[in-house]
């Protein structure tokens, strides 16, 4: 047991997928090369609500074996935990949660802790507190008022003693912070005197970072180019962007500079990170990027999938699309779902001379899932998902906002239409009866001939590349941290499944010559290269739409080809295995 290697998933992902850290945990947890180098995987995080059974604590795929919220007592550390609980007056569930690839087959279930911080002991945490700011310089009186970060730093002193509880606590541990959630979590396991942890940072995107890109209304044409210049001129973000320290993100990702190993998902956010301070300039960086599927399908299973979308789209239009694109993601600014409307608009002049026709379908939410009588209850009432209404349990604040573009955009074109999908699932039991009865999540990206992720701010992109394997076209930013990736694997070679818009090319006549010209480009000289970069989007995908069955067994193939040096195992064995390795075993008392 002490000499087994063991990694400490620290997130908020601990239960269920939200997001990208959640597909990063399932490509860990069903990769063949990650099973057979960690012997001990275990999830770590925050008990979010205390309604519900004890079944349903760990998910639909958890099983509870420990649980003071229900009083439920299936395991031997009952006795530690209870004393943990009694110290620290903190709830804890233990248990474990089962991941599967229902292509491979693989699957595993490593340990997952939840800790229910919300009547912690103020003494032991103002404790740790002090201790944060002693030796990390963290001002814990500034955000202490911020929930998002006072239950990420409650839960840090409980963790390490759980972790030793069960015999985690070893100097085969390595302690990894997703995010700026398990920072602290780091933080308490770098302080922890009896013990040899070894802590990562995984650094799935720079929040600094991110807030300035989705609040400047030049976006990542501003950001970019000026980060350039920044780091050209010796420059870091306080300097350019203003004083960042009272940003609770900002102070926790800064100080993961004191983590023995600092992993990032993307080229970008290797150079972000080293535009947040001087101290990060010659950090041990190194990039672990996101896998993605791999699977081998025939044109018959593409076609097969591709007839199920079309068939659907016939039944909320009435016709049978020529194409499918499709756009799955979260409804966020930071999706810049506008740049797909733009290149649309442009593909719809071409379409009409073509006399070709298409149907956009965009899977995307902000708000949990509708049930399925509410699903079935606006499809009767007045035609959803084709038409919407304001307020729940259809239309939330930003999905209205998006709605309207999507109408303004359809009462325009004609051989073009969007569908908006306001649901989370794509299954008739989610998306109502006039979804063929066969239908499953796969087909959406089996069957789609173009996925878009145009992001303002991505730090990888996992959903963009997901159809590739299907030999669909994947078309998606440049700011992108797929697009390394994809350099990585193809030598910058042209791949005709690919295409990356460059929304951040200023033309050469554009007259900035400094950090003070560049912050000034806002939404009119962005609206001007989006204009401008659409149009060539536009145009590659219309001639790069496969024509005929040889050209789609050409696109599943090259696609195929492309996404098995892109998958978890190649990330795995070339990325994360090798730059663990490189975290050093400090002696006990460092």
């Amino acid at each position: 047991m002490a000499n087994e290697t063991t990694a400490v998933h620290v997130t908020h992902e601990t239960v269920g997928k939200v997001g990208g850290i959640g597909a990063v945990l399932h490509g860990f947890f069903t990769c063949k090369s990650y099973l057979e180098s960690i012997d001990r995987s275990i999830l770590v995080g925050p008990l979010f609500t205390t309604e519900g059974s004890v079944s349903e604590r760990l998910g639909e795929d958890g099983e509870v074996f420990y649980s003071s919220i229900d009083g439920f007592v299936n395991t031997g550390y009952a006795p530690a935990f209870r004393k943990i609980e009694k110290c620290y007056n903190a709830g804890i569930i233990y248990g474990r949660r089962t991941f599967v690839d229902k292509q491979t087959g693989i699957k595993s279930s490593p340990e997952v802790v939840l800790v229910d911080v919300k009547h912690m002991d103020k003494g032991v945490i103002n404790e740790f507190k002090g201790r944060l700011f002693r030796e990390f310089g963290i001002r814990s009186d500034l955000y202490e008022n911020l929930w998002e970060y006072e239950q990420y730093v409650r839960l840090a002193p409980v963790a390490i003693a759980v972790l030793k509880a069960i015999g985690a606590a070893t100097d085969s541990t390595v302690v990894i912070s997703h995010e700026f959630m398990g920072m602290p979590t780091a933080l308490a396991a770098i302080l922890e005197p009896c013990c040899n942890f070894r802590t990562v940072f995984y650094a799935h995107e720079v929040a600094t970072m991110r807030r300035i890109v989705e609040k400047h209304h030049g976006h990542d044409t501003m950001f970019y180019n000026v980060m350039k210049q920044a780091r050209n001129d010796g420059l870091f973000v306080n300097e350019v962007f203003g004083d960042q320290s009272t940003y609770f993100k900002h102070a926790l990702v800064k100080a993961s500079i004191y983590c023995d190993h600092i992993c990032a998902v993307g080229d970008y956010v290797v150079d972000e990170l080293r535009f947040l301070s001087p101290e990060f300039e010659n950090a041990k960086i190194d990039i672990v990027y996101n896998g993605i599927p791999a699977y081998q399908i025939s044109v018959g299973d593409k076609l097969a999938s591709k007839e199920k979308l079309q068939r659907y789209c016939e039944n909320l239009l009435g016709y049978k699309p020529d194409f499918v694109f499709t756009h799955v993601t979260r409804l966020v600014q930071s999706k810049g779902m506008w740049r797909d409307l733009r290149v649309l608009e442009q593909m719809e002049k071409e379409f009409r001379t073509q006399d070709k026709t298409a149907v956009l379908l965009v899977l995307s939410t902000e708000v949990s899932r509708r049930s399925s009588s509410d699903i079935y209850n606006m499809e009767s009432a007045y035609n959803w998902p084709v038409a919407h209404r304001e307020g729940w349990p259809d239309l939330s604040g930003g999905e209205a906002n998006y709605y309207t573009a999507v109408q303004e955009f359809n009462a325009r074109s004609r051989n073009i239409k969007i569908i908006f999908i306001n649901q989370f699932g794509f299954a008739p039991k989610r998306c109502g009866k006039r979804m063929p009865e066969d239908m499953e999540f796969m087909d959406i990206r089996k069957g789609s001939d173009v996925e878009f992720g145009q992001s303002i701010y991505e730090p990888f992109g996992i959903a963009q590349l997901e159809p590739l394997t299907f030999g669909g076209i994947c078309v998606f930013s440049s700011v992108c941290g797929c697009s390394g990736f994809l350099r990585d694997t193809t030598g910058a070679g042209d791949v005709k499944n690919v295409i990356v818009a460059d929304y951040t090319k200023l033309a050469a006549d554009n007259g900035y010559v400094d950090i003070e010209d560049m912050l000034q480009i806002g939404r009119s000289e962005r609206d001007r290269i989006e204009a401008r970069e659409s149009e060539k989007v536009a145009m590659q995908i219309c001639s790069r739409l496969p024509k005929n069955e040889a050209e789609i067994q050409s696109m599943i193939q090259t696609g195929y080809e492309l996404a098995k040096n892109m998958n978890w195992d190649v990330v795995v064995k070339n990325y994360l295995l090798s730059n663990l390795q490189l975290v050093p075993a400090l002696p006990v008392g460092r």
